[in-house]
């Protein structure tokens, strides 16, 4: 489905987030004004300016600059992108004037090649490809050999000596303009390959009879009348004007629209169209087709890294549907450096001046015409995170990049990708399978075996996507599942590029199995397994392994290029980076992962265990001041233990203990069964715990009595804490003469009395375990910030707090008026139709919850020019919520241990960019 011309003119007319170069403005004087910008440049026409992508698209540009250094490209034209955004708003028409241009264009490049489109003796073939300003790999659509009819296949044929190899491309282009152009499903085209005896070879382009290429010929345009009542069209200009408004519709297509989404892509960039002269693959043995990195995309190892296939086009490798050779090789006789040793030598010089001319490992697609070398694209190449370390870190000591331009190349959202997990190493069970190590991480998940069920079972489940190959409809599908495996395909086919660029663990090529789409069963080859969609298997992608049922898997260890990495990244950020840590575990792995401190210990997750959770219960349904000190005599040791535990992992680091912060009721049990159990065991009537949980009960206990109420009203309890704390940090500095470094919050506050009430019982607290040690402990007292009220007078709350934390998960609810439980059945909703711009929850609403912290930070700042402020809701993890707090200039963030990498690198990316580095 696609958003067709008027959707896409909607979509540009609505969007109002985008750059100065927006194609909305960019293209407002084609509209408005009778004349024409230029549309249309010819590879090797220079640019009054630098070419931008935003205008001849990634690879437009690509192309151009290739052309600039002297590297072999098939000649050709771009349509830009402006002419792409016209077409949309003129209801998919090009107008006059660029159809002019375009031929114009095409004229040049007939005389360029001396070939014509659509000429009987010395036809022209084109390929007419997208190219999208940020490159969208397989998310828009292409066609090969464009030109060819009833007439010009015999010229072709004629002109080249070989009619066999003008059939194959013949029946390759109409299944693509089939395809892309009329909307006939491939599987249409596909059914009559199947029914030869002679499959494998047509796929190769092998045919032994050109005969049989005929035959299929005239079955494919039999085809193309049966489904659209039309013969197929034999105007080769007909093509090329179809072709092209087929390129442009195709940028808002399922796949590209969900890509862009997934990817914070803007949604009006468009597509250019690049217009070539067809070189040919697939004329034999001495001509192939391949797709090389200049760097190793799942380690970053500087080595070629790649693959080809002898007598074919484009579509062969990335369809999967043949198994391809390694480009280099010391030890196979079917490498490239092996079977054309003059090319590999070429390639191997051209793809290393790219790099050098990029500063960036690159990705290129090639095609060999009998022995001659043509470079058909270069881009940034894909890569795991891991790669991407140490690819940056590699080009910084090669001299290519500096420090802080390896900083800037990361995207922060990448390293959650980094650590990835692997089969433990001490399991026993073998694998049943192994296919290429596509893309790395261990995981297990329930088999689907289609888009849909992908879709529908991850909303319950892990999944892995099992298919023959995937293709780029299943772009949703595979980000939906938590690893992709596929029976045919190599290391470059659609499969491993797109779940090595999102992070997901892929296997590719396991021909030791088959899939069987009737019983939706996945077999051995000699039978002896079977396994049914919803069957459990565990993969790892960084072997190739498959195992069946649910097998241990262990964090990776962080690599030294991650280490060196990470402390160019500390040397650049300017906040300071906190975990949000409640237990010794989350401790350690903020501590791992390079946290700074603990910017929130939660310490009612400390009383979920059984024995705590009956003491807190016990606690809450006493009625005097004095059962409750009883009760709360029964948490005392475990609070200070695990104290005493996260003081000694910080060693002496900054750590912000939050008091007690929910409803009571929470903790209370709900259900009669609950109710009985725990009145039994505690020796209560049964009548008594209902009572007292009935009377504990709010209409909407999220703004009731909870924070620093309870320690208002309840002031043993803040009291039991208090203690805890002052006496683990005493026994911290007496056991390893480590000063703890605290910050107490008081959550919840709205006005600076509560705070003052609640700082004298903590400071006497203080007095009296510390009389004699006033060095054991370095304390704070500050609030958090997460009523309105509280961000409003902030002035007066901060002549009494010493730090202010952001809690902008409830500041975000409060503000809104959004509850994020129950936002689930209309946010999405209001994302799409632009009343919000983005999920408030994930990323900071900069407008309003964000214009209410820079008022609260300016005044409270003005009263206090020494106060502390951070943040320590999830927005402390979100890139995008990181960049806007660098200009807010708040002094830290925190957010879940696994997050503090991805936040320190988007701390100092936006500290860069405040600097204008």
């Amino acid at each position: 489905m696609t958003l067709g011309a008027r959707g896409f003119v909607e979509v540009v007319k609505s969007d109002k987030s985008s750059s100065s170069e927006s194609l909305a403005l960019r293209t407002s004087s084609a509209v408005d004004q009778p004349s024409i910008v230029k549309g249309v440049y010819s590879f090797s026409e220079p640019l009054q300016h630098h070419a931008p992508a935003s205008l001849l698209g990634n690879k437009g540009a690509a192309l151009a600059e290739m052309i600039g250094m002297g590297i072999p490209v098939p000649p050709g034209f771009t349509i830009t992108t402006d002419v792409c955004t016209s077409y949309f708003l003129h209801n998919g028409v090009i107008l006059p004037d660029y159809k002019r241009q375009i031929e114009s264009a095409l004229y040049i490049l007939e005389d360029k090649v001396n070939l014509s489109l659509g000429d009987r003796f010395k036809p022209l073939l084109l390929s007419v490809r997208s190219g999208a300003a940020v490159s969208m790999p397989g998310m828009m659509d292409t066609i090969l050999n464009l030109g060819l009819n009833d007439q010009t296949v015999l010229g072709l044929g004629n002109k080249t000596n070989d009619m066999k190899f003008a059939y194959d491309c013949y029946r390759r282009f109409i299944q693509m303009y089939g395809n892309v152009v009329l909307k006939i499903e491939a599987h249409h085209f596909e059914s009559v390959l199947l029914n030869y005896q002679q499959e494998s070879e047509v796929v190769q382009g092998n045919m032994t009879s050109t005969g049989t290429l005929e035959i299929i010929v005239d079955e494919y345009k039999k085809i193309v009348k049966k489904l659209t009542g039309i013969e197929f069209p034999q105007d080769p200009k007909q093509q090329l004007w179809t072709a092209i408004s087929a390129v442009f519709d195709s940028s808002t297509n399922h796949r590209a629209v969900t890509y862009r989404k997934l990817n914070g892509i803007l949604p009006d960039i468009g597509t250019a169209v690049n217009v070539q002269a067809m070189v040919f693959g697939n004329m034999g043995g001495a001509s192939g087709t391949g797709v090389v990195f200049t760097r190793n995309p799942s380690d970053g190892k500087k080595e070629l890294y790649g693959e080809y296939l002898i007598d074919a086009q484009g579509e062969d490798i990335v369809s999967g549907s043949r198994t391809p050779h390694q480009i280099h090789s010391s030890t196979s006789d079917t490498s490239l450096q092996s079977i054309m040793p003059k090319v590999y030598e070429e390639l191997h010089k051209i793809v290393y001046m790219l790099e050098s001319h990029y500063k960036d490992m690159q990705d290129v697609e090639f095609t060999i015409e009998q022995s001659k070398l043509w470079i058909l694209q270069t881009r940034h190449g894909k890569r795991t995170a891991k790669a991407g370390i140490k690819i940056v870190v590699d080009l910084v000591k090669e001299g290519l990049i500096s420090k802080e331009e390896a900083v800037k190349s990361i995207a922060p959202s990448s390293l959650q990708n980094l650590l990835h997990s692997t089969v433990h190493p001490g399991v026993a069970v073998q694998p049943v399978c192994k296919g290429l190590p596509a893309s790395p991480g261990a995981v297990s998940g329930t088999i689907v075996m289609s888009r849909e069920k992908a879709l529908q079972l991850s909303q319950e489940r892990d999944v892995i996507l099992v298919r023959d190959e995937t293709n780029p409809d299943d772009i949703d599908a595979m980000y939906a599942s938590v690893g992709v495996v596929t029976a045919r395909g190599g290391m470059t086919s659609h499969a491993a590029v797109v779940a090595r660029g999102i992070g997901k663990p892929c296997i590719t090529g396991v021909s030791s199995i088959s899939l069987d789409g009737q019983t939706m069963t996945v077999s051995t080859q000699d039978g002896s397994i079977v396994l049914n969609e919803g069957d459990t298997i565990t993969m790892s992608g960084t072997t190739g392994e498959i195992f069946i049922d649910k097998v241990p898997v262990v964090s990776s260890e962080l690599t030294e290029e991650f280490t060196e990495f990470m402390s160019w990244v500390n040397r650049y950020k300017r906040m300071m980076v906190f975990a949000n840590a409640d237990t010794p575990g989350d401790a350690i792995t903020a501590m791992r992962f390079g946290g700074e401190g603990i910017g929130l210990c939660r310490t009612e997750h400390m009383f979920f265990k059984p024995q705590r959770l009956s003491a807190i219960r016990r606690m809450i349904l006493s009625c005097t001041p004095d059962d409750r000190r009883r009760a709360l005599e029964a948490l005392l040791p475990y609070q200070r233990e695990d104290f005493k535990e996260l003081f000694r992992i910080m060693g002496g680091k900054p750590m912000t203990i939050r008091l007690l912060d929910p409803p009571l009721h929470e903790f209370l049990p709900s259900s009669d069964k609950e109710i009985v159990e725990f009145a039994h065991a505690m020796s209560l009537e049964v009548d008594v715990v209902k009572a007292r949980t009935k009377e504990l009960q709010e209409h909407n206990p999220m703004l009731g009595h909870r924070g620093c109420r309870i320690g208002v009203t309840f002031p043993e309890i803040y009291e039991m804490q208090m203690r805890a704390i002052f006496e683990a940090a005493l026994s911290t500095y007496t056991e390893h003469l480590s000063v703890v470094n605290i910050d107490i919050m008081i959550p919840f506050a709205i006005s600076a009395r509560e705070i003052e009430i609640i700082k004298n019982n903590i400071d006497a607290m203080y007095t009296k375990f510390f009389s004699s040690n006033k060095g054991a402990v370095c304390y704070r007292v500050g609030t958090m910030i997460e009523l309105p009220r509280a961000a409003l007078l902030s002035d007066e709350l901060a002549g009494v707090a010493e730090f202010f934390s952001f809690g902008t998960n409830d500041l975000t609810q409060a503000v809104l008026g959004i509850s994020r439980d129950d936002s689930g059945t209309f946010l999405k909703n209001y994302v799409q139709c632009g009343v919000l711009p983005y999920d408030p929850f994930v990323t900071i609403d900069k407008n309003g919850v964000g214009q209410l912290m820079r008022d609260a930070i300016q005044n409270a700042r003005r009263k206090n020019s020494d106060l502390t402020i951070g943040v320590c809701g999830e927005h402390g993890g979100d890139p995008a919520s990181i960049s806007f707090f660098e200009t807010l200039g708040l002094d830290y963030i925190s957010c879940s241990p696994f997050r503090i990498p991805i936040a320190a690198l988007a701390a100092a990316q936006s500290a860069l960019q405040e600097l204008k580095v």
